[in-house]
């Protein structure tokens, strides 16, 4: 249609185009489309000339001026797109002008179109040569935004950098992280497929096959990517393809019963009508331009009269093809005729459908264009617009203004920033079964690219998916590793695919799908599930525990039994056996053993500074004084025998007094080495983690080692005079049996002394305790039982022996061995 500014439109109303074969011999065949009409692209082409008969009946948009249009098929083929460029671009007059100022007469000043990505850079690359201006409603590839490339593109469409990235947020947000992929062999499948998978990435989505097709490949290609898809393992396939490709695959997929499949579809498909036929994609979601109310347009669509179809070559072949009749006198004798009862009303196809989303997009993009023309053309004043329709205009002037375009069309914004793209929404469409059985494109969310990270996408009713089912279908390589283990990559296989390894001793994981496992703090070990660390429980030998109450009882009864002792000797002490065992010596002695005992239970509890510097003192001291009561008591019985030899005046030397410094001072030289030890390096309580790795030992620590070990040889070295001494005087009158039970008793202290350092040293956590308990109350009962244990017998039960004359009469029996 002509007029004063002139449109060009191009869409792919016909699916296929004739294939030339050349023979360069004679002049090519021209270039023609063939096959069936795809009807939404031809509501596209309708919606153009609705919109252009729109404007021309406007009084404030270009009041005046009548816009013409040109709408041509490119049949989806770059050839015929490119072949459209140039007619659109030059005109199509025989005539070359040649003078100085051509009018450029057949040229448009914009272009509206095409559908197809691929087709739409063959003829950016063209107009743009030209600075003429083209708009697109349907190509969405990324590679359309770059300026330098396509300096004149523009679209109302959002790019599908944002759709790519909304796709594998959509897929990450329900858990899906082994998908299949598949994508048209063009530049909108290929570039679109690329923004994905990069997104999808870095989401940690894992992609199991990629496969690629076209609708002119052979048979084999599509069949062989549907093999892949019914062989594959993934439950999920994203489908960035258009929306010819796709009916091709769906249509080869149907052949042959494949395993449910839920599909997630681009908008250049999953928002088709032609698309639903297809029931075995219910349950499908993907994205769609949102959709729009467009008033007019519905009845415009509609009114088709027989004049009106007639005078149109495309609508006549959409008429015949949908009511299966001839129109006019054309029908062959087995075609019916088409009568006039044909009603465009009842039809079910794309062209009659209200779903208008992809069709809101021509009709921004006419608008956009009428806009720019406006405002080149147009003078306003007083609010009043004033357009000259002899004013020409160059299409640089109409790109220019197009890229300052910014209003409202029924209440829908149009724009665009600095790559020619509008702000994206989109809208998440859902397709679900109807009461009647049909599947329709529901829409169930929204995103918003405009919108703060993280609150673009939303979903506002509940979804239906693969087999019409309500829950969400799992799509995974591997199961989720639960806390407490952790995932190793299975070799070859992508990052989700993996095994779940049980973390380590000492190491836990508290959350899903961990790719690793965490050490615990050194006072902290993992409970049983090893998803948490708890306190370790501190161990130490204590009051509560069936050995610690073992030991405090013979600690105490030991203790008793020498007080007992000490009792009966006093009750005795004026009796000869008591005499001549030197009282003095032995009541000090069994104080002593008292001692000895009773700092034993310092051994038993909860380590603290106090006890711990009490207990190695404190079992130091009172082992010392012990000892040293043994050595007084063994010399006192050798000066004893050697005071009976003719002329001796030996226990003049050694008589009480001497005795008790002798005691004193062996005692005093032990006392030192305690203050020099807990002076310098004090025994303190430490938190003992090496030892076992689940529980912590509240143990003592030395401090100074040589100090621990000063005292033990200190003792040491008195315990094997005192036995050197013992030995000597082992053969003494058997009655006086003192020098031989200091022997025994002796010979036990050394030999418990010489087992306790192996098993001290070997005995680990509380038993290194135990040990050395054992090893105090073995010495001090043997020191109490072979020393007092034969006298008590004699006083309490044999006092006939308690004489003077048994103690000095050389015949008797031994009374201990």
């Amino acid at each position: 249609m002509d007029g004063d500014y002139v449109i060009g439109g191009v869409f792919s109303i016909h699916y296929n185009m004739h294939t030339v074969k050349h023979n360069y011999t004679s002049m090519p065949e021209p270039l023609r489309c063939i096959g069936s009409i795809n009807s939404r692209e031809l509501r596209f082409s309708r919606a153009m000339v609705f919109a252009i008969e729109e404007i021309n009946n406007s009084t404030k948009l270009l009041p005046g001026i009548r816009l013409g249009y040109q709408i041509h098929d490119s049949c989806a083929s770059v050839a015929v797109a490119v072949h459209v460029a140039f007619q659109l671009s030059n005109g199509l007059d025989p005539v070359f002008y040649t003078g100085d100022k051509c009018l450029q007469s057949g040229m448009v000043v914009a272009i509206v179109g095409e559908s197809g990505s691929t087709p739409s850079i063959s003829m950016s690359r063209i107009v743009g040569s030209f600075n003429i201006p083209q708009v697109s409603h349907f190509a969405t590839c990324a590679c359309l935004s770059d300026k330098q490339q396509y300096p004149s593109f523009f679209r109302t469409i959002p790019s599908d950098q944002f759709q790519a990235d909304a796709l594998a947020k959509l897929v990450k947000h329900f858990g899906w992280t082994w998908i299949g992929a598949v994508r048209s062999d063009s530049d909108y499948g290929n570039n679109g497929m690329a923004s994905f998978l990069h997104a999808a990435h870095k989401e940690g989505i894992c992609v199991e096959y990629s496969e690629s097709f076209y609708r002119t490949h052979p048979h084999s290609r599509i069949q062989r990517v549907a093999d892949v898809i019914r062989r594959s393992t993934a439950m999920v396939v994203v489908a960035f393809v258009a929306s010819g490709d796709m009916r091709i695959l769906l249509e080869e997929l149907s052949r042959q019963p494949s395993p449910p499949r839920q599909w997630i579809g681009s908008e250049s498909w999953v928002t088709d009508p032609d698309m639903l036929r297809f029931s075995f994609c219910a349950g499908a979601i993907g994205f769609g331009i949102q959709q729009s109310v467009i008033p007019g347009l519905t009845d415009f669509l509609l009114d088709l009269s027989p004049t009106k179809v007639a005078a149109s070559p495309v609508l006549t072949e959409f008429w015949e093809d949908a009511f299966k009749c001839r129109l006019g006198k054309s029908a062959s004798t087995d075609e019916s005729v088409c009568d006039g009862t044909e009603d465009i009303q009842k039809l079910q196809t794309a062209y009659t459908g209200t779903d208008f989303r992809i069709t809101n997009m021509v009709y921004k993009a006419v608008y956009a264009i009428a806009h720019a023309i406006h405002n080149a053309v147009c003078q306003e004043t007083n609010s009043t617009s004033h357009c000259d329709k002899f004013t020409r205009i160059e299409s640089t002037q109409v790109l220019a203004q197009l890229k300052k375009v910014n209003f409202s069309q029924n209440g829908y914004h149009v724009s665009f920033d600095a790559n020619g793209d509008p702000v994206a929404t989109y809208e998440l469409v859902n397709w679900q079964k109807s009461k009647i059985g049909r599947i329709e494109v529901l829409t169930v969310g929204h995103y918003d690219a405009s919108l703060p990270v993280g609150q673009e996408f939303h979903i506002n009713r509940n979804l239906t998916w693969v087999e019409d089912s309500s829950q969400v279908p799992v799509s995974v390589c591997s199961d989720s590793c639960p806390p407490g283990t952790r995932q190793v990559l299975q070799k070859g296989k992508p990052i989700c695919c993996y095994d779940c390894i049980p973390c380590p001793e000492g190491e836990i994981s508290n959350a899903t799908d961990s790719p690793g496992c965490l050490g615990c703090p050194k006072e902290f070990w993992p409970n049983a599930e090893r998803n948490t660390c708890l306190p370790k429980p501190v161990e130490f030998l204590s009051f509560d525990e069936v050995l610690g109450i073992i030991l405090a009882a013979f600690s105490v009864g030991g203790a008793c039994l020498a007080i007992i002792t000490a009792a009966v000797f006093f009750r005795h002490r004026t009796s000869p056996i008591v005499r001549a065992n030197n009282s003095e010596l032995s009541f000090l002695l069994l104080f002593s053993l008292t001692l000895c005992f009773l700092c034993s239970l310092t051994f038993i509890g909860a380590p603290s500074e106090w006890s711990c510097m009490l207990r190695h003192t404190a079992f130091g001291i009172t082992f010392v004084l012990c000892i040293s009561c043994v050595l007084g008591k063994t010399i006192v019985v050798l000066m004893a025998f050697r005071a009976t030899l003719p002329g001796s005046n030996v226990m003049k030397w050694f008589g009480p007094q001497q005795q008790r410094m002798t005691v004193v001072s062996f005692t005093f030289i032990q006392v030192l080495i305690c203050i020099i030890w807990l002076v310098l390096s004090p025994p303190f309580p430490m938190k003992n983690l090496t030892i076992y790795k689940e529980r912590i030992i509240l143990e003592c620590a030395l401090g100074s080692a040589i100090g621990f070990w000063a005292v033990l040889g200190y003792i040491g070295l008195l315990a094997v005079f005192c036995f050197v001494l013992a030995v000597l005087a082992r053969k003494l009158p058997d009655n006086f049996n003192e020098a031989k039970l200091i022997t025994f008793s002796m010979l036990i202290f050394c030999a418990v002394w010489i087992t306790f350092i192996p098993a001290y040293v070997s005995s680990p956590g509380k038993f290194t305790v135990a040990v050395e308990i054992f090893a105090i109350l073995a010495s001090s009962f043997g020191l109490i039982l072979c020393i007092f244990a034969p006298k008590c017998f004699i006083i309490l039960f044999k006092p006939e022996k308690n004489t003077k004359k048994h103690l000095m009469n050389k015949n008797q029996s031994e009374v201990c061995k």
